[in-house]
Formats: C-alpha cells, sequence, structure tokens
C-alpha cells in the first residue's frame, strides 16, 4: 500500500491559511520543490485544487508570470505535470493532469492508496480532515513558521479523535520556520 503524506505550512498557533504565514523564501520553495518530487501524485479538494491551479499551472503562452522567480519557477515546473486526483461532488470537471474523483472521499483515497507507487501527497484543509479522522495519513509534514495569525482556518479543526504522533525528522530553516515530520504511532 502506497503511504499517504500531508503537508502543509501553519503557523505557531496552527493557522493554514496560505497567507497567514509569512511568505515563502528560497529555502522554503526549495524545500517544497523537492517534497513534491518524492509523491507519485496529488490528492486534493476543490478549493485546494482551484489555488494551486490559477498559481502553478504553466499558461497557454508557456511563460512562466513575471513575479515568480527562480524559486518559485522551480516549484511550479514540479507541480504543474504532476498527476493530481480531486476529491469533489460540486466540480463537473477537471484538467491540469487531474483526474475527477466523486463519492465517499474516504473510500476514493483508501483506492489511490492500494495502487502500485511510491507515495500520495495531500494538502489542503477539508480533506485531510477527513483522511486524518479515517486513519489514513501514513505521515504529517508540517512547515511551522514563527508567526501568530489569530485566525482563520486551523489545522484538522474538529478531528473526532486524538491522534498520537511521533517525531520523525525535525529541522530549522534560516527563517526560523521548522520542518516537523511526524508519523501516527499505532497502537496494538
Amino acid at each position: 500500500m502506497r503511504p499517504l503524506r500531508y503537508s502543509i505550512n501553519v503557523t505557531l498557533d496552527g493557522c493554514c491559511h496560505h497567507e497567514a504565514g509569512v511568505a515563502p523564501d528560497e529555502e522554503s520553495m526549495a524545500y517544497w520543490t523537492a517534497e513534491m518530487s518524492r509523491a507519485d501524485a496529488l490528492v486534493l479538494g476543490r478549493v485546494t485544487y482551484q489555488m494551486m491551479e490559477a498559481a502553478w499551472r504553466r499558461p497557454a503562452s508557456g511563460d512562466w508570470p513575471d513575479w515568480m522567480d527562480e524559486g518559485d519557477r522551480q516549484f511550479a515546473e514540479a507541480i504543474d505535470p504532476a498527476r493530481k486526483h480531486v476529491v469533489s461532488s460540486t466540480l463537473d470537471e477537471v484538467d491540469w493532469n487531474a483526474e475527477l474523483v466523486r463519492g465517499d472521499p474516504v473510500e476514493a483515497v483508501r483506492r489511490l492508496k492500494e495502487e502500485p507507487g511510491e507515495g500520495l501527497w495531500a494538502g489542503g484543509v477539508t480533506l485531510p480532515l477527513a483522511l486524518a479522522d479515517a486513519g489514513l495519513i501514513d505521515e504529517y509534514e508540517l512547515l511551522v513558521h514563527p508567526v501568530l495569525a489569530g485566525h482563520g482556518p486551523t489545522l484538522l479543526a474538529g478531528l473526532r479523535e486524538r491522534v498520537r504522533l511521533e517525531v520523525v525528522e525535525r529541522r530549522e530553516l534560516r527563517s526560523g520556520a521548522a520542518v516537523v515530520r511526524l508519523r501516527p504511532v499505532r497502537v496494538g
């Protein structure tokens, strides 16, 4: 069974809105670019898919926007061709190398995990909550920013039961942000 990794930027107070942390720097963009290449495919809900597509899809002209620096372009070149599974009950179609996944999201992701491969990567807020509740996340990868946001959606808010985790990696970036990778502690 291929593992599912949930990755997200989060503030010290647990906010995971994409605008609540600090602006990504060269080091964090390089980190996420390398991590993106570790997955066979991405598993995204509608909101995250649309947000990522708007920011990182290669324009029809083939030229990346002027606002992108080298680190942004490298990340865009990693995510743009990646295979994507979009879990949505409201979208009628998707493109950007994506397949629309309908029905029960937990069962759909369970089926994706059963396919051969190196691993799946999930991002966002709503879908990962359902996956965490179902015990489908094999690794939590957080980039914790030294910021208190004070508002916005928070990491896994509404989780039904506590999930015990063990730290498998922790390192600090030059910006003061910390990478923390954790795995669920399986009981029994």
